[in-house]
C-alpha cells in the first residue's frame, strides 16, 4: 500500500478513535438525571429482595438511568452500617450487595448524587401508605429543593421532586382511588392463591398510631372485595386502626374459618416475620389460631412481586412527565 495511502488510513482511524472518545465523553456527560428509591429499610436478609426488586424493575425499564436505594430509619442504617465491618458476617452472607452494607439515608444519598453531578433527581418511595414516614420525607425533599443560591449557575439541583406511594397521595392530578385500584389488581396472584386454598385473604399492614392512615387500607379491602368478590378480604395494621381484633370481628361476622396471611408490605421483613407469623403468643398467626382460624402464613413481602414493584415504575414514570424530565 503507498505510504501516503497508509498515513491517511492511520489519521481517520485516530480521529474516528478521537471522535468516539469525545461523544462518550458527551453521552455522559448529559447523564444528569437520577433516581433514588427511598424505603424504610429492613434488617432480614432475605427480606431485601422486596427492595432489590424494585429497583430491578425500574432499571428494565430504565436502563441507562442511575438508580441508587436509601434506608430512611437511622436503627436499619447502623445495623448495616456495623455488619459491613464485620468480616465474618459479609462472608457468610455474600448475596447481601455492597451498597445495601454501606446504604445512606436520603438527605447523604441526594447528596452524593449531586456531587456526582446529578442535578436532576427523583425520589421513588416504597412506602405503601400516605403516612408520617412518607410526609417526613417530602419535607425533607422541599426543603432541599427550596434551596436558592445568587447565581442560578450555582444552585444545587436543576429539578428535585417526590413521587407519590404505592396507595396514592392527596390532590386531584393523581386521584388516589385509582391508585388503589391499581394495587389491587397488582395483587391478583394472591386473590387465586387464596381461592385455591378456600380461604379467605388477610393482609397486615403496618399503620401508625399517630397518623389516621387507616381509611386508605380499609378502601384498598373494599376494592379488592368489588373487584374479585370470590374471595374475601380482610385487612388490619400493626398500629393504629384497624387492628386485629377489628380483623376478628369480621372474620366471625362472616364466619370464615380459613385464612391465608400475607404482609400487606413491600418486605417480608421483621413485621412479618414477627408479628405477623411468629411463634410468639402475641403473633398475629398465633392469636387467630387461638381464636379458632385455621392460617396459613406466607412470608412475601409484596415488592417481590413484579405486578406490585411496577406500581413504584407508574408512579416514577407519571412523576418524570409532571415535571418534564426524560428518564433513558
Amino acid at each position: 500500500m503507498h505510504k501516503f495511502t497508509k498515513l491517511s488510513i492511520l489519521w481517520a482511524l485516530c480521529f474516528f478513535s478521537m471522535y468516539s472518545l469525545a461523544c462518550g465523553r458527551e453521552h455522559n456527560k448529559k447523564q444528569t438525571q437520577a433516581v433514588v428509591i427511598a424505603a424504610f429499610g429492613t434488617t432480614v436478609p432475605e427480606a431485601l429482595t422486596g427492595i432489590l426488586n424494585v429497583r430491578d424493575r425500574i432499571k428494565l425499564q430504565y436502563p441507562n438511568t442511575e438508580v441508587r436505594i436509601a434506608f430512611t430509619s437511622n436503627m436499619i442504617r447502623a445495623i448495616w452500617h456495623k455488619r459491613q465491618h464485620d468480616p465474618d458476617y459479609v462472608k457468610t452472607h455474600p448475596a447481601v450487595p455492597q451498597d445495601i452494607l454501606g446504604v445512606q439515608g436520603p438527605l447523604a444519598t441526594i447528596a452524593n448524587l449531586q456531587d456526582d453531578g446529578f442535578t436532576t433527581i427523583l425520589i421513588q418511595p416504597t412506602h405503601v401508605a400516605l403516612g408520617e414516614e412518607y410526609l417526613d420525607l417530602v419535607s425533607y425533599v422541599q426543603g432541599l429543593s427550596g434551596i436558592h443560591t445568587i447565581k442560578e449557575k450555582n444552585q444545587p439541583f436543576k429539578q428535585l421532586v417526590i413521587g407519590r406511594p404505592a396507595l396514592g397521595t392527596m390532590g386531584d392530578i393523581h386521584p388516589y382511588p385509582q391508585d388503589i385500584e391499581l394495587v389491587a389488581k397488582s395483587l391478583s396472584a394472591d386473590i387465586d392463591q387464596a381461592a385455591k386454598a378456600g380461604s379467605a385473604l388477610v393482609y397486615m399492614g403496618h399503620g401508625n398510631d399517630f397518623f389516621p392512615s387507616g381509611g386508605s387500607y380499609l378502601q384498598f379491602a373494599d376494592t379488592m372485595n368489588h373487584l374479585t368478590p370470590q374471595v374475601k378480604t380482610y385487612i388490619g395494621t400493626v398500629e393504629g386502626f384497624p387492628g386485629l381484633d377489628y380483623v376478628i370481628e369480621q372474620l366471625k361476622r362472616d364466619k370464615t374459618r380459613k385464612v391465608l396471611l400475607k404482609p400487606f408490605l413491600t418486605v417480608a421483613g421483621d413485621h412479618a416475620q414477627n408479628d405477623m407469623a411468629g411463634p410468639e403468643a402475641e403473633s398475629w398467626k398465633s392469636i387467630l389460631t387461638k381464636e379458632g382460624f385455621e392460617v396459613t402464613p406466607i412470608l412475601q413481602g409484596m415488592g417481590e412481586v413484579d405486578s406490585f414493584a411496577d406500581v413504584f415504575v407508574h408512579h416514577l414514570t407519571e412523576l418524570a412527565k409532571e415535571h418534564g424530565i426524560q428518564l433513558d
